[in-house]
């Protein structure tokens, strides 16, 4: 028997939530691609004879993408995870190469409205992987859902930074080959551990939140790497094998997680086998376990799968609670809402209203960074640096509203809707920044607008899980950012772009020139994003003045004790798998 231990751990360690939670971040590491499209958008810019407003028509179609998951929340409801994890690598590869394809002129120029679908698409599929990976983990670690989204939203932050880093390893300073790599990157990341991620009935984990803090110090660690490195790269000149060094670094921290879910898996099940040599019984009624004691038998139990339900049970839980009933009578803030009920809430209203202002701005303004460097007159390689800034910044929001907000709520009961209307007020700054720029403002706006991005992301997330239960969590939580996508298209398409081409189109006739003449409409100067960007700041006051209205409305529950519900389901959990632990043996 013992000449089969090293299997049966390696079959534990590849099943165990610890080593599911490291394939996610992997999987999210490779989800933020659309992030980089200000590195790339010159390139198709260039390539293809757009203007500004075509160029800004295809922003909005990858924000529309990236941010319309309905699609992949409804087949989350009907079908396995690995399902989901699949459809979304197809349409990442079958999208993103489209475009290398139309870029390097490999196919026929494809008419924009082509060029929207490709984009779309490829954009569309980080959804399956935040619906297949991200959802997973939170229902996994559900007393732990803030700092698990922190963790998971942080590495789709640095994920533009990580991609920045091995492209220039890879293939060189090729903008075109970046399309070709999160072509097929974030697939390959997906199929490799596609049946690693599923939802499991697990006990609580007594060193879960040391873990948890473990991970964000590694995570921590990547993102001040990466910075350095992004900064050295703008200040010294770096050879390709120096490239090849720093994108080799970045891996072996990347990759570091897997040895904390070693260790947490190899304990669980050392101590299995030791209690099962010599178990006790396991009775209901059973006097407190002494400390030590207790600790192990949790770390057993979480490691025992329990029978998965029938399909008859599900389809009887499912008539229970069904995804479009009692419309009108809706549950206790907390409990699980159905689908419509969510949807058809004041407080869904008021999300997406801030949603629009919030995440429309921000998309607006991270999409237009690479002519803004342009019009401003920064080099290439330093808006390519400015992109990574705002990755890096971004995860640093992402983090911190996932770890800083679940302090203030637990300790101080401050409500996750009072820091979300701190997240509306800092982008309106940087928009103002840009507006009216200054030496290295650019610097500094990117640095505002990617951490209040990361801090809205997240907390429109964890807020959704909160208010409205985890029954139907994978649709509502993609349903919660359709606003997004809306906001980006009127901002970024009717408002920036429109008035960017007016002021090119003003500069081409003072020097005597049509728009026929030129092959690219370019903007250069302070004035070519003045008055787009102060209206932004504007929607984005707004947006944090509808807020304050949710902060308000949900004050009172939160400082109720909102996570009882979930630790009485694990304390259930925990006595069941005693009880089959025991069985077994």
């Amino acid at each position: 028997m013992a000449d089969f231990e090293p299997c049966n751990f390696t079959l534990q360690f590849l099943r165990g939530r610890w080593f599911m939670m490291f394939a996610s971040f992997l999987i999210m590491a490779g989800a933020g691609a659309t992030y980089l499209f200000g590195v790339y958008s010159k390139t198709i810019k260039s390539t293809l004879g757009y203007d500004q407003s075509t160029l800004n028509l295809l922003g909005t179609c990858k924000d529309l993408g990236a941010n319309v998951g309905v699609l992949s929340g409804l087949l989350a409801e009907v079908t396995p995870t690995w399902f989901v994890l699949l459809v979304g690598s197809v349409m990442n590869f079958a999208g993103y190469f489209l475009i290398w394809l139309a870029v390097t002129k490999k196919i026929a120029t494809p008419k924009v409205w082509q060029m929207c679908i490709y984009i779309c698409i490829g954009a569309n599929s980080q959804n399956f992987a935040n619906t297949g990976s991200l959802v997973t983990c939170v229902k996994n670690f559900p007393e732990s859902r803030g700092m698990m989204l922190g963790l998971m939203k942080g590495f789709v932050g640095l994920s533009g930074a990580i991609f920045t880093q091995l492209y220039l390893a890879i293939y060189g300073n090729d903008s075109k080959s970046l399309i070709l790599l999160i072509s097929w990157l974030p697939a390959l990341l997906s199929i490799l551990f596609i049946f690693n991620i599923r939802e499991m009935k697990c006990s609580r984990h007594p060193n879960e939140v040391k873990v948890f803090y473990e991970n964000l110090i590694i995570s921590i660690s990547l993102a001040l790497l990466l910075m350095g490195i992004t900064i050295a790269q703008k200040c010294l000149h770096f050879s390709h094998n120096a490239y090849v060094a720093c994108a080799t670094i970045v891996c072996v921290v990347l990759f570091s997680p897997c040895l904390i879910a070693i260790r947490e898996e190899y304990s669980c099940w050392k101590l299995k086998r030791e209690i099962l040599k010599s178990p006790c019984k396991v009775i209901v009624e059973e006097p407190p376990l002494p400390e030590s004691k207790s600790a192990a038998c949790q770390l057993v139990s979480e490691i025992v799968e329990l029978p998965e339900h029938s399909s008859m049970e599900k389809t009887q839980e499912k008539k229970e609670v069904g995804c479009f009933s009692d419309i009108f009578k809706k549950p206790k803030r907390g409990e699980d809402y159905s689908i419509l009920q969510a949807l058809l809430s004041v407080d869904m209203l008021i999300l997406f209203v801030a949603t629009f202002c919030g995440l429309g701005c921000s998309l607006t303004a991270i999409d237009n960074l690479g002519q803004i460097g342009e019009s401003l007159g920064y080099p290439q390689h330093t808006i390519s640096t400015f992109v990574s800034l705002v990755s890096i910044w971004n995860y640093f929001g992402r983090v911190f509203s996932g770890f800083v907000s679940e302090k203030l709520l637990l300790k101080w009961k401050v409500p996750r809707t009072l820091m979300m209307t701190f997240a509306l007020l800092l982008p309106a700054i940087g928009d103002l920044i840009i507006a009216f720029p200054f030496p290295c403002s650019v610097y500094v706006a990117s640095l505002l607008i990617g951490f209040s991005f990361g801090i809205q992301l997240t907390l429109l997330f964890i807020i959704i899980s909160e208010l409205f239960g985890l029954k139907y969590y994978s649709t509502l939580f993609n349903c919660g950012q359709l606003a997004s996508p809306i906001g980006s298209y009127v901002l970024n398409v009717k408002i920036v772009g429109k008035l960017y081409d007016n002021e090119a189109l003003k500069q081409l006739a003072r020097n005597g020139m049509t728009r026929s003449m030129v092959k690219e409409l370019t903007c250069n100067g302070k004035q070519c994003f003045r008055s787009s960007f102060i209206i932004l700041a504007c929607v984005n006051l707004f947006g944090a003045l509808v807020s304050l209205i949710l902060v308000m409305r949900t004050k009172d529950y939160y400082k109720c004790d909102i996570y009882k519900r979930f630790r009485d389901e694990m304390e259930a959990n925990e006595k069941e798998m005693k009880m089959v632990s025991a069985a077994e043996k």
